[in-house]
């Protein structure tokens, strides 16, 4: 029986905090996101972002796989769109239906486009001039060439998404082959280390020559999108397949 002190409550309560510490981590589950939790999330989360109008965005969630239609003003919006879906802890996978829509004021032909297209190329730093080629159709922008580095090749992509009158960019830049100095396999999995919040055992690294294969599971896209930069900033490496599943 309790003596009617403050402090036998106290001892109550850490027994209690004691035995449920004792409780082995077999009993603790992880509860999943229904597909209609997961549905809400990505709205609230598409509402959250600025630079998106969730109005003229519709969700559907079916096994953890997200699809996004509907009509956005610029290629720009269409991306953080994609990337605010990706956030949302518990999406296995991305279905992007929607259409870009220009207003009036925001259509460029398709010259206008691969000029303006070349000229900010030609002012970023990341790589010498003339490595990287522009041709636009129909509002289409598709970049070829070689660069030494992933970043260089994603600086490119991220330099002209946000140009007025495009509707979409196809990235077809290659990286230049190298030798591969240093071992690519143990410098990956060091890094995976260092930058997977969770288990990175969870991840297998594959190396033939200078291309990776990544196998296995991580719980967010953002796991697997700081795993495959991982693999992507490695010297030596010149092609990375993702095959990793969000779970």
């Amino acid at each position: 029986m309790s003596d009617g002190s403050p402090y036998a409550v106290c001892r109550t309560d850490r027994a209690h905090e004691a035995t449920d510490n004792a409780v082995p981590h077999r009993h603790k589950r992880t509860t999943m996101k229904t597909d209609t939790q997961l549905q809400h999330d990505v709205i609230a989360e598409l509402a959250w972002e600025p630079s998106v109008n969730a109005a003229q965005i519709g969700v559907e969630v079916k096994d953890g796989v997200v699809t996004l239609a509907g009509h956005v003003g610029s290629f720009v919006e269409k991306w953080e769109a994609e990337r605010a879906a990706q956030r949302v802890s518990g999406v296995k996978g991305l279905a992007v239906e929607m259409d870009v829509n220009l207003p009036g004021s925001s259509k460029r032909n398709d010259v206008d486009i691969a000029r303006a297209a070349r000229n900010v190329l030609e002012w970023t730093t990341y790589w010498p001039q003339d490595e990287i080629k522009v041709v636009v159709e129909a509002g289409w922008v598709t970049l070829t060439g070689e660069v030494d580095w992933e970043y260089q090749r994603q600086a490119a992509s991220n330099s002209i998404r946000g140009l007025i009158g495009i509707t979409g960019v196809r990235d077809q830049i290659v990286i230049k082959p190298k030798a591969a100095v240093m071992p690519i396999k143990s410098d990956i999995e060091a890094a995976l280390k260092r930058r997977i919040h969770s288990d990175a055992n969870h991840i297998s690294v594959g190396v033939r020559g200078t291309e990776v294969t990544l196998t296995g599971t991580v719980h967010s896209w953002s796991e697997r999108d700081s795993a495959r930069n991982s693999a992507w900033s490695t010297p030596g490496v010149r092609s990375v397949a993702d095959n990793l599943t969000v779970v």
